[in-house]
């Protein structure tokens, strides 16, 4: 019996993307960019069951939305299910796409949907608060109103259940360094970095005294 369309345009792709070492991650790009088939096939394969076709499927739809936001605009509500998915990785795919969008949420959905994609600040699963921290950043930058409630979600990192809150941290000086030179309270912000200075992650350390020596205090 012949293939049809969908079934051959699947094979393909999988040709593509499921190349552990070299897959054809430009041409699927390029090709979910100008074929809206080809990019409902690669949305379709962020939840396969297949460990690299997922992660490649998940690397084009990630710049996509770097790069071209508006063509993915219009699955908000894909992303926005998987953020209630039992799959932490999914989870993670979500907030990561989702702030990508925020550049071009012309309908303001994320405002909506703040408290409920901030709270994963909280996940079981540390790949999604650091996906999330690492993400806020993005927010804070395309949705200017919103920045002192985002400031005020990553202040409480402390507040999480996590074991390794000060590694988080250093994603949140990340995100700070965003938007800070935009932000008005920016006195709380060197606080927090400042007490990062004494923190248990060589990591955040190093990141906080980065940061303090670019925007406030000199060398340290």
């Amino acid at each position: 019996m012949e293939e049809n369309s969908t079934g051959k345009l699947a094979k393909d792709l999988h040709k593509m993307l499921g190349d552990k070492e070299h897959p054809s991650l430009e041409e699927a790009l390029q090709r979910a960019v100008s074929d809206e088939g080809v990019l409902k096939e690669i949305l379709a394969g962020v939840v396969s069951k297949d460990e690299v076709f997922r992660y490649n499927c998940f690397k084009v739809l990630r710049q996509i939305s770097e790069d071209h936001p508006l063509i993915l605009y219009p699955e908000w509500d894909y992303f926005i299910a998987l953020l209630d998915s039992s799959n932490a990785y999914h989870r993670s795919i979500a907030v990561q796409i989702l702030a990508n969008l925020t550049p071009v949420d012309a309908q303001r959905r994320f405002k909506a949907i703040f408290d409920r994609y901030f709270d994963l600040l909280d996940d079981e699963k540390i790949i999604v608060t650091r996906s999330l921290v690492q993400s806020a950043g993005t927010i804070a930058r395309a949705k200017p109103s919103l920045q002192a409630r985002i400031v005020e979600r990553l202040l409480g990192i402390d507040e999480t259940h996590h074991k390794h809150k000060d590694l988080i941290k250093a994603d949140a000086i990340q995100s700070f360094e965003a938007f800070f030179e935009d932000y008005p309270d920016k006195e709380r912000i060197l606080g927090f970095v400042e007490q990062q200075l004494e923190c248990s992650s060589p990591k955040t350390r190093k990141a906080a005294k980065a940061f303090l020596n670019k925007h406030s205090y000199g060398d340290m």
